[in-house]
């Protein structure tokens, strides 16, 4: 009796001990989809509740196999840790490149994290968001992934929150926003490098062993030297209409890198987020740190698909006012520089209206009395009218442009501080610098301190001023010159914050002011600049209804830039104008700026007679489809990286009408006409279309007839000559469906 008593008692503990390992393998196999129309991520919880990537593709039909996907896969995890880890930690099992680095509040470096939970929540037909909770076994610290999908566009936007109840701050040493693992064959990618005025140049390398590290240390122009834009194409190059295809941002307007490791198993991890060089993070118990957006397009039929797909997320559900409209202008840089007064300024006014332009923007110049902005040394953070320039102050601007028909809009750059100003004078305290070294200046001036209340206070109050004195101000042009030298915060020092922290915190600080200046004034159109390249992110364009691509105005170099950075953003986002820069005819200059929103900075009322006609019809005719430009489905038909002859497209929703582009980008071979036609796209196969060139030069005929009548289906597959040739080095067709 008592041996079955044992034997039975040995039982049940043997029965509780499989019910245990069993919970635990149910545990274990937890799988998370996160799923758009075309694409499906899946993870899944291991033997050990770490939570692993299985599959990232095109969607599985049965989500019945979805737990069948681990088991195709064998490798060797001795070596170097867990590969596909989700979010990879550091200091317990993992030795390769790490998502996260903790300093824990007694000094400990380990950090595990096991899967304790998951959610989605369904905002709407097309968007859901999932949460993954992470927790640390012997340490009060967790971290919660989040994958924003929106399911029609096959967009995902992904990020972290960091938080922990240790009795004092933990210092992240590193603290990515995203950790992605590809178990596919061959990885390309393209990534964007560049300097002053040649920004965003592609670069396609197909990766092997090791880690290939994109990234900016340099804390404000982030994207002057690299950009946090990217492209992945799986198997083989990169191709505009064929292929798999992630199209990439990290939404970070500082320091960032991105890290595309090719494993010992020939995968590809990929580890994106805030650069931890210089800004160990030291997150107080109970604060939750949010790391910034890792933003990806996903597309199987190539990049034009892809982009596409962004630019209609980004118009619909991230840019300011993206499904609105834009202002044409008349810039003065270029036709006076710091060179002007009052009248001066009035004349412009008249060019503006006479050309038929929106708006008239007073550029850089306009302020400062004891150091007065006549040069870029000077000036810089004393906001306040030049009195000798514009003794009625911008107010009067603002009456007299309105009298002749024209907006007024204006330039400032409220970051940034020159030695050589009041606000250096009154408060040294506000501005990066150690004070124990030589200060380095970029562009003569000097980066305030964002981390600080009393500079946010500042800076808000630059924008809110000028539009309490002058609530009829319809434009403001954001400048961002410097880059971050010295990186020392007074303000930090004095709070006995850790240095370390700056560079995050300067964002978050810039991030708030623009937040209260958008609550404050939220339609104001704003323009990001940043002499360049070294601005344009879609954290940033949460306040931001366009930006500034570059300094290099030369319409050559600008189809380049242009489309390349038409992968990443929709045309309404980008500013062109028109500029004596370059040996190109004017024509050519309006046709390339008129491939987003059309500005001019030239000395209108200098023009000929015909340059003047030209321009009059030309922003006519941009009147007539710039709704398409900026609200149309966009195909890149001939890549000026590989031909002689570029061209682009943009078609209307209900593909009634399109807009194409064709230029001259090469004439090195003498090109007497295009040997081929430019293949279109985006029409419908069964509609009948007119092919008509506008934009022609006063005295020019175009050399075809417009009369002819073709369907959808041959300019998408035999195509059309535009007949570029040296004496036709630009050529804009409109196609219009005949009803």
């Amino acid at each position: 009796m008592r041996e079955k008593r044992q034997t039975y008692k040995r039982n049940q503990i043997g029965f509780l001990f499989s019910l245990i390992i069993c919970v635990c393998n149910l545990t274990a196999q937890t799988v998370i989809p996160v799923a758009t129309k075309n694409n499906l991520l899946l993870m899944q919880t291991d033997n050990s509740n770490r939570l692993r990537i299985i599959y990232f593709g095109k969607p599985l039909a049965n989500e019945s196999e979805y737990k069948a996907v681990a088991a195709n896969y064998n490798y060797d995890e001795s070596n170097a840790g867990i590969y596909n880890s989700a979010y990879t930690p550091a200091g317990t099992w993992n030795l390769s490149e790490p998502a996260i680095q903790v300093k824990h509040a007694d000094g400990n470096t380990s950090l595990e994290l096991k899967y304790i939970s998951h959610k989605k929540e369904q905002i709407d037909a097309n968007v859901a968001v999932t949460s993954i909770l992470l927790k640390d076994p012997v340490y009060p610290f967790e971290v919660t992934l989040f994958y924003k999908v929106w399911e029609k566009e096959n967009v995902i936007e992904q990020w972290t929150e960091i938080k922990h109840k240790e009795k004092k701050p933990v210092v992240l040493q590193k603290y990515a926003s995203a950790n992605l693992y590809f178990a596919n064959k061959d990885f390309y990618l393209t990534s964007f490098q560049g300097e002053y005025l040649k920004e965003m140049q592609p670069v396609e390398t197909k990766l092997s062993q090791g880690i290939r590290t994109v990234d900016s240390k340099l804390g404000t122009r982030a994207m002057l030297l690299q950009t946090p834009n990217f492209i992945l194409s799986f198997g083989k190059s990169a191709s505009e209409n064929e292929g798999t295809v992630m199209l990439g941002q990290l939404a970070w307007s500082s320091n960032f890198k991105l890290d595309f490791e090719i494993d010992s198993h020939k995968n590809l991890r990929f580890i994106a987020g805030i650069n931890p060089f210089a800004s160990e993070y030291s997150l107080v118990p109970n604060e939750t740190f949010k790391t910034p957006s890792l933003i990806y397009a996903l597309s199987n039929n190539g990049t034009g698909e892809a982009s596409r797909n962004l630019h209609d997320w980004a118009r619909k559900y991230r840019v300011l006012d993206g499904q609105g409209e834009r202002l044409t202008l008349l810039n003065n840089w270029e036709a006076t520089y710091f060179d002007f007064d009052e009248n001066k300024i009035k004349a412009l006014f008249e060019d503006a209206k006479d050309l038929g332009v929106d708006m008239f923007l007073l550029d850089d110049g306009w302020f400062g009395n004891k150091y007065p902005r006549n040069n870029d040394d000077a000036g810089l953070g004393d906001w306040q009218e030049n009195k000798k320039k514009l003794p009625n102050g911008l107010g009067y601007l603002v009456r007299e442009a309105k009298k002749e028909g024209v907006k007024f809009g204006i330039w400032i750059e409220p970051e940034m501080v020159n030695p050589r100003s009041e606000l250096y004078e009154k408060h040294l305290d506000w501005v990066i610098r150690q004070p124990e070294r030589p200060e380095i200046y970029y562009r003569n001036q000097m980066v305030l301190d964002l981390s600080n209340p009393e500079v946010q206070d500042f800076v808000f109050g630059i924008v809110d001023d000028l539009f309490v004195k002058n609530p009829e101000l319809a434009f403001i042009k954001w400048d961002c010159n410097a880059v971050i030298y010295n990186a020392y915060s007074a303000y930090l020092n004095k709070k006995g914050v850790p240095q370390s922290n700056l560079y995050v915190d300067y964002v978050k600080g810039l991030y708030k002011v623009l937040q209260r200046i958008r609550a404050k004034y939220p339609k104001v159109p704003m323009m990001l600049c940043s002499g360049g390249g070294g601005r344009a992110d879609y954290e940033f364009l949460k306040y931001f209804t366009e930006f500034w691509p570059s300094d290099d105005t030369e319409p050559i170099e600008r189809i380049f830039l242009q489309w390349d950075y038409s992968y990443f953003f929709p045309s309404i986002t980008t500013d062109n104008h028109v500029t004596d820069w370059g040996k190109q005819p004017l024509k050519f200059r309006v046709d390339v700026a008129s491939m987003g929103k059309l500005g001019f900075d030239i000395v209108a009322g200098e023009l000929d007679t015909n340059d003047k006609i030209f321009c009059k019809e030309a922003i006519n005719n941009y009147n007539s489809f710039k709704d398409i430009v900026w609200h149309g489905d966009m195909f890149r038909l001939v890549n000026p990286h590989e031909n002689d002859i570029s061209a682009l497209m943009y078609v209307s929703k209900d593909k009634s009408k399109a807009i194409v582009f064709n230029y001259l980008v090469n004439n090195r071979f003498s090109i007497t006409a295009t040997k081929r036609p430019v293949v279109f796209n985006g029409l419908d196969a069964n509609k009948r279309y007119t092919v008509k060139e506008i934009n022609l030069y006063p005295g020019v005929s175009s050399t075809f007839s417009s009369d002819k009548v073709f369907t959808g289906d041959f300019l998408m597959k035999a195509g059309f000559n535009p007949n570029v040739t040296l004496k036709r080095t630009s050529v804009v067709l409109e196609v219009n469906e005949v009803k």
